[in-house]
This record gives C-alpha cells, structure tokens and sequence, in this order.
C-alpha cells in the first residue's frame, strides 16, 4: 500500500509523493520507475521485432513467490491438505483472453509480489479460448489455478450493443456465472478485471466484511447516479422503481469481493439475466455489463475503502484521455476506460501513471 498526494493538474503525477507501508518497500516511488524501469522498458521493447511484437503469448517466466513463515497454508502443504477447497486460500477470479492477455498477466504478478502468502493465492481464470492454460503454467510454473471454459453462446443473444464494442465482449459477462462456474466449495472469491494492478497485500482485501451483504465493493456516492441508465428507464415506473426502496450508488465492477454462497442461495443470475432480457427491448442503459449490477446490488453493497480500486486510470470510455490519482492510500490502480497501459506504452505515448504498471508487464523474451 501506498499513500499519494495529489497536486492539481494531470501531469502533476510527475511528482507523487509516495510513502511506502514497511511490508512494501520493494515497490518503488513514481518518480523511481519513470527514471529507471519505464526507460528500460520503453528500450526494450523498441528492440522487439515485428514478428516477434505480432506474438501477444511470448512471456518472460516470474520469480518464485514462496509464503512467508507464518502463512496458515505452509502447514496444511505439509500434511498434504492443499487443493481448491482448502480453507486457508484466498481465491481470485480474472479472465483471460487474447486482447486483455498482458493486463492478466500483469494483474497476476502484482499480486504475487505484494502478497506475504502468495502461495495461498488460487487463481479462477475464465476464458472463452482454450489455448491459454500452457502460456500461464509456463510464465508462473509454482501457480496455484485452474481455468474455467465460459460458452460464449451462454450470452450472445441477450448482449447489448454499447457505447464501447470492448464492452460487448462475452467474457466481459463471465463475472455473472461464478457461482455456476467454480466449485461448490468455493464459498467467496475476488473478482478483477485485467487492467489493473494490486500494490497491496491481496488477503486483506480478502477478509473484508461483507456483514449480510453478497457483494462488497468501493462505492462512490457522489456520483451522478442517474448518466448511468436512459431517459426512458428513469420515466418508467416499472423500471426506475426498483431503486424505490433504496439508496444506491455507483460501484465499479471491476473489483468486487463476492459471497458465491449467498449468491447461489438466492440466485442473483437469474436477477441480472432478467434485466439483460429487459434492455434488449427497451433499451434502459448503454453501458455493457455494469448497469445490471447497478439494478441488482446498488444500494445493497457492503462499502470497501476506496484505495482498493483507484479507478478510471484509462480516461473515459471514448478518448482514454490521461488521468489523475485521487488523494490519499492506494492499494490497487485500475486502467478502467478506453485508455490502456500497455498500448499506451507501446505506442511510447504513455500517461504519467502508466509507469506504475510497467514493472509488473512480463511480456517480451521467455527466458
């Protein structure tokens, strides 16, 4: 975890002040990576030839990451008792595919680094493509995952169109069918996109409460709720009264702690399924996957501290124009919008901050 100061202006990023919490002193300060690592990385990938640019699976392998001596799992390795139902784990969900396969990866490593029990970390990754599992294995061979096969089909005809065709994607609804997907015994689970990095310790993330809550996310309530669905939604009663009864407010989807247990028992799916039905006849919001989670859960989130998801690093949703940090802790960055890192890397136009993504970007020369 880190803490930022934040000075007026974007490109004011330039000189975040960064104090580091002891466990974390590995992670170094903003203006540290934009002299060093963001110009080592800019050199090396200039030096990559096209064909070689043109193969998106070549990764370099990741350093072990061994527990520290006092993780519960270190003795439960011992007598054997490890697999995906072992209780001392804390399970992560991302989804992998072709386009966002770098930002995975990323996400991946940063977490692992910044974890003092990484080896108690199980990784859910669900793709929609079957040819991923060896590129994974072969870039962290110690990790503990398992893929997970999402149908396509199992959505296309109830997808809408958006006001980003990235939005449109199936896998993007993945999400929705966790509690189908994983195992009976995985009873909670973070889920995260692939755009963004972790420069915290993840389990304690993983042991937020969520009280009587199914979700737990950062919530931000001093955004205007109502850009978030039509005109037509917010002038139909049988529409707009679903949040009648309560008081909701934007959450980002991107990171969420889930209770899949509650989450069966009631059987939220079928919820978002119903309103997915709903906008493809009424057209109530333009926003992909979020909106349904909005109609669902605002309003019913337990509330997670926002240094958790410093979203928005990725501009808006149209332009990826660059953006600032907010003020204050900040344990996870997340490039949400259209504004990608490592394509902003690469096309050596990068934001201020993309430089903080950069040292967890694994892509290159297998070694």
């Amino acid at each position: 975890m880190f803490w930022v100061t934040k000075f007026s202006g974007i490109f004011a990023a330039a000189m975040l002040m960064i104090v580091l919490s002891p466990s974390l002193q590995s992670f170094p300060p903003a203006e540290a990576i934009r002299s060093s690592h963001l110009e080592s990385y800019l050199r090396f990938t200039s030096q990559i030839t096209p064909n070689v640019r043109l193969n998106r699976f070549s990764f370099r392998k990741a350093p072990v990451f061994r527990n520290a001596g006092e993780c519960t799992s270190n003795e439960r390795r011992k007598l054997g008792k490890t697999g995906v139902c072992d209780p001392s784990l804390v399970h992560v969900a991302i989804t992998l595919d072709v386009e966002y396969l770098r930002g995975s990866i990323a996400a991946v490593h940063s977490i692992l680094h910044h974890s003092r029990c990484p080896e108690s970390v199980f990784f859910h990754f669900l793709v929609s493509q079957t040819n991923l599992e060896t590129l994974v294995r072969s870039t962290f061979p110690q990790l503990k995952f398992k893929v997970y096969y999402f149908d396509p089909e199992r959505v296309r005809n109830i997808i809408s169109t958006s006001v980003r065709q990235a939005l449109e994607q199936p896998l993007n609804y993945a999400r929705n069918y966790l509690a189908d997907l994983l195992e009976p015994c995985v009873n909670r689970v973070i889920y995260l996109d692939s755009d963004l990095v972790v420069v915290d310790d993840i389990s304690k993330l993983w042991s937020t409460s969520l009280g009587s809550k199914t979700i737990g996310a950062p919530e931000y309530c001093h955004a205007n709720f109502t850009k978030y669905f039509t005109t037509s939604f917010w002038s139909e009663p049988r529409f707009s009264g679903t949040f009648s009864s309560r008081k909701p407010c934007y959450f980002n989807t991107g990171v969420m702690v889930i209770d899949l247990k509650k989450w069966r028992r009631v059987g939220y799916t079928k919820r978002i399924e119903k309103w997915m039905d709903i906008q493809k006849t009424n057209r109530i919001y333009e926003l992909g996957s979020l909106p349904p989670y909005l109609l669902v859960f605002a309003g019913h989130v337990a509330p997670i501290e926002h240094r958790w998801n410093q979203h928005g690093l990725g501009g808006d949703n149209v332009k990826g124009s660059c953006r600032d940090l907010h003020s204050g802790p900040v344990s996870l960055l997340h490039w949400s919008g259209s504004g990608k890192p490592w394509l902003r890397l690469d096309s050596k136009e990068p934001c201020p901050l993309d430089s903080l993504w950069a040292p967890y970007d694994l892509y290159g020369f297998s070694s």
